[in-house]
């Protein structure tokens, strides 16, 4: 027991690594990675295991997932739940288990879930596309740094996975566009099954539908071409050993467009077949393989890759660094979510400049009132995109712009964002302007008590900000915050005139008032005006 205390009390204080689970609850396996991690955020994998499931042919062919498929994975979770337990893995907080499309479409995917943790203790949390993308940017933040000619030109992330298709488009590294297509392996077939087409016609029919995907990303991915195809592609790995006989496990494989045809040959061999040849290949990877195959050399073909980068990176490599602290909110990975509003903001003609002298007013802001607000660095973020795009309504109709701003970011991505992320995004935006938040508004009551609070103190910021800079001209730079009184001074020591700037402020203080408890005073040249 002495020695349990002592190596609890080592591990609080940071002086040994911290071993950690994480499971991906996918549409053909369930996958589960044991690591530890260092006081310096380094990231040793002790075990990897995986266990072929049914999900996804439960809900891509029938809607729900099936009792016995449930009871099949409460025993895979069983299992590895007793190896944690040999790994000295026991707390809650030493495990994070995520769940993707095969389970979110389930029209039973809560009872799923509820299911798992009553015979586990395993709390399996569904996870966004968004988020998956996040998440597979983080997994491969370190080969993009390692591998510099990865971060030339414009690279496409690509992840052929069961159920979706999930798409990151870089421009020199950084992120320019984040989306997901319903296009997966797994689906295809299933689809194609359920509607009993002709053995000898499903190839031919999958090709199709491949095409038809590939021509929606064309529309919706905003390059004509790039360098690198990077797939992110773990159940092609038998293929990719195959067409390069060098490539070893956990390497990276680069594939020229000259082997594109080697590939699309290889795409086509049936699965069964596969097995055959190959007797250690899992069923659920050899039936994947052709489609994700086909899938990447199509979209590479599309899009003019000189070639095929592949790793074996996974989200599981995604997760454990967001454990290790290497992937939520840091200064780099905020820089692409603000990269990814702008090119939001390009797309519907923004006034750059302006948006940018307002966030960096608004962060001004949300740093000085720190002690009153108390939020963290996550809405500090959301405060930075939603000044970023608060304008872009103008797009649709000057008249009600902020409303026309919600909707537009409501029906957007933004690259790291979740759609609860967007929602307060959304209400920031709508409330920069005119009648501040209401019980009436319908989504504002959709959000519960935190989320409420956060938008009204957002948005009170985002108010001053843009009154700051009414003009447009981003004539006041530099601004002083404190307090006197009971109240907050803005001083603007290199502005003359703030005639324009008072008459703003007058509009759009009473919302500040009201949430902070504090009248605004603007001051300029060592005069004091109240808003």
């Amino acid at each position: 027991m002495v020695a349990n205390i002592q190596k609890a009390v080592a591990v609080a204080s940071g002086k040994v690594r911290r071993p950690v689970a994480v499971i991906d609850v996918g549409t053909t396996a369930i996958r589960m990675d044991i690591a530890e991690i260092s006081p310096e955020g380094e990231i040793r994998t002790l075990d990897s295991l995986q266990r072929a499931v049914n999900l996804g042919k439960d809900t891509f062919s029938g809607g729900r997932i099936r009792q016995a498929t449930i009871e099949e994975c409460v025993g895979i979770l069983q299992s590895y739940r007793r190896v944690m337990e040999e790994y000295g893995i026991s707390g809650d907080d030493q495990v994070r288990a995520v769940a993707t499309s095969a389970i979110v479409e389930a029209d039973n995917g809560d009872t799923f879930l509820d299911r798992i943790y009553i015979a586990t203790r395993i709390s399996v949390a569904p996870i966004e596309e968004s988020d998956v993308n996040r998440l597979t940017y983080v997994a491969l933040y370190r080969l993009l740094e390692q591998e510099t000619f990865l971060k030339e030109g414009n690279a496409l992330i690509i992840e052929v996975g069961g159920g979706n298709t999930k798409v990151l488009l870089t421009k020199e590294g950084a992120v320019t566009y984040s989306g997901v297509f319903r296009l997966g392996a797994l689906r295809i077939r299933e689809t194609l099954e359920k509607h009993r087409a002709p053995a000898d016609r499903i190839r031919a029919v999958i090709d199709q539908h491949i095409q038809r995907t590939v021509e929606e990303m064309k529309h919706s991915i905003p390059v004509e071409s790039v360098q690198n195809v990077i797939a992110v592609a773990g159940d092609i790995r038998l293929a990719i050993s195959k067409l390069v006989p060098e490539w070893k496990e956990g390497q990276t494989a680069k594939l020229q467009a000259g082997v594109f045809s080697a590939m699309e040959k290889a795409a086509v061999v049936p699965a069964d077949e596969l097995i055959r040849k190959y007797r250690s290949v899992p069923y659920h990877e050899a039936e994947a393989a052709g489609p994700a195959l086909l899938a990447y050399v199509r979209i590479a073909r599309a899009f003019k890759a000189k070639q095929i980068v592949v790793s074996m990176l996974s989200l599981r490599q995604g997760l454990l660094a967001d454990e290790a602290g290497g992937g939520l909110w840091t200064e780099s990975f905020t820089d692409q979510i603000i990269n990814s509003a702008r090119n939001l903001g390009k797309k519907y003609d923004y006034a750059h400049l302006h948006a940018s002298h307002v966030m960096e007013l608004s962060m001004t802001l949300f740093r000085a009132l720190q002690p009153e607000h108390r939020m963290d660095a996550r809405l500090g973020v959301l405060l930075k995109v939603a000044a970023t795009l608060h304008d872009i309504g103008v797009f649709v109709s000057n008249r009600s712009h902020h409303k026309h701003s919600m909707y537009l970011i409501q029906n957007s991505d933004v690259f790291g964002l979740s759609r609860e992320d967007m929602l307060l995004v959304a209400l920031v935006a709508r409330y920069h302007r005119r009648s501040p938040p209401k019980p009436s508004h319908e989504e504002f009551a959709l959000l519960d008590h935190d989320g409420r609070i956060a938008v009204s103190k957002l948005a009170a910021l985002l108010r001053i900000a843009d009154a700051l800079d009414r003009r447009n001209t981003q004539c006041i730079r530099n601004i002083v915050l404190s307090r006197e009184g009971g109240q907050m001074v803005i001083t603007a020591p290199d502005v003359d005139d703030v005639t324009i700037e008072r008459l703003a402020m007058e509009e759009k203080a009473a919302m500040f008032e009201a949430v902070y408890g504090m009248k605004v005073i603007l001051r300029m040249g060592g005069i004091v005006e109240e808003a």
